[in-house]
Order: structure tokens, then C-alpha cells, then sequence
């Protein structure tokens, strides 16, 4: 049989010696400015893991003139050292194997930093 324990008592007895400790708040920051200060793009699968990307490059296009050319690097990533962010314009993004086979075409729209491509 298990021993009845007494149940504690409603006023507490060291109340008026008790300290709250109350602790500022910080206002959150918004970020006004972009992170990354010129134009890049990640190609990974759809599971999120980057392509292996050694030798293929990447063109950004806009009404059919070509702006810039990069190469990726190792692991999917892309930076366009000439277009600076957040774009003004959209682009046309182009993804070619070492080989200059064209893999994909994506939109990119005015105002990003950074762009992603899937599959």
C-alpha cells in the first residue's frame, strides 16, 4: 500500500522574500539589405542534395542578349559577379554541361538574391 504524501499548502510563505528576475526583450532586426551581394543560383536535386557540377556553367540572358556567363563550382553553386542584387530585371538562366549541352531553362524574376534550381 503506498504512503498518502500531503498535499502542499495554498499561500506560500516566503512570498514576500521571492525576486523576479524579468529579463529585456530585444526588438527583432529586419534586414534591409540583401545577404549575398551579387546574383547566385544552387542546382540540387529534388531532395535538396547539390548536383556534382565540375566544368558546367551557366549563362543569364535577357531579351536574348546574353549578360553574363559563370562557371559552377564543385558543389552546384553559381555566382555572377556582374549582377549585382536584389535584381532589377528578370533574367533568363541557362545550364550547360562542360560539353555545351544545354540541361535547363528557368525564369528568374526581378527582386532575388538567389535562385534555386530543382531537378
Amino acid at each position: 500500500m503506498a504512503a498518502l504524501r500531503p498535499k502542499p499548502g495554498r499561500t506560500d510563505p516566503r512570498a514576500s522574500k521571492t525576486v523576479k528576475f524579468v529579463t529585456a526583450r530585444r526588438p527583432k532586426t529586419i534586414l534591409t539589405a540583401p545577404i549575398f551581394d551579387r546574383f547566385t543560383a544552387t542546382w540540387v536535386q529534388i531532395n535538396g542534395v547539390p548536383f556534382r557540377t565540375t566544368g558546367f556553367f551557366a549563362t543569364l540572358s535577357r531579351n536574348g542578349q546574353i549578360v553574363a556567363i559563370a562557371a559552377f563550382d564543385p558543389f552546384g553553386v553559381v555566382r555572377f559577379n556582374n549582377i549585382p542584387t536584389l535584381t532589377r530585371v528578370a533574367y533568363t538562366l541557362r545550364t550547360f554541361n562542360p560539353n555545351g549541352v544545354l540541361f535547363r531553362t528557368r525564369f528568374v524574376p526581378a527582386g532575388v538574391e538567389t535562385f534555386a534550381i530543382i531537378g
